[in-house]
């Protein structure tokens, strides 16, 4: 099992992330795409890199606005997993733009 990341620890990481905020239980990110196609077209983006890493974020979709929230739900918060998952993400999302 991952070890979970302590407050601190999530704290430095949100610190190099963009625009990502949370705390020990979960890190979350919400941003907005032109157009509700390019939100599902981004959201089909972070399914592959969800299943190459075997970690899946949780993903809301309201029409064009996204959000996506990463927790380890088998460690019962946030470890380095989530982390590199949120990364993963911010790459999918500067490209969209």
């Amino acid at each position: 099992m991952a070890d979970l990341l302590t407050a601190e620890a999530v704290r430095e990481e949100l610190d190099g992330l963009m625009d990502w905020s949370g705390d020990p239980t979960g890190i979350s990110r919400t941003v907005e795409l032109g157009s509700f196609p390019d939100a599902v077209t981004v959201v089909d983006r972070v399914a592959v890199v969800a299943e190459e890493l075997d970690h899946h974020p949780d993903i809301d979709i309201r029409w064009r606005t996204l959000t996506f929230r990463c927790v380890t739900h088998s460690a019962g918060g946030v470890t380095h997993r989530d982390v590199a998952l949120a990364r993963r993400i911010d790459d999918i999302l500067r490209s969209a733009r």
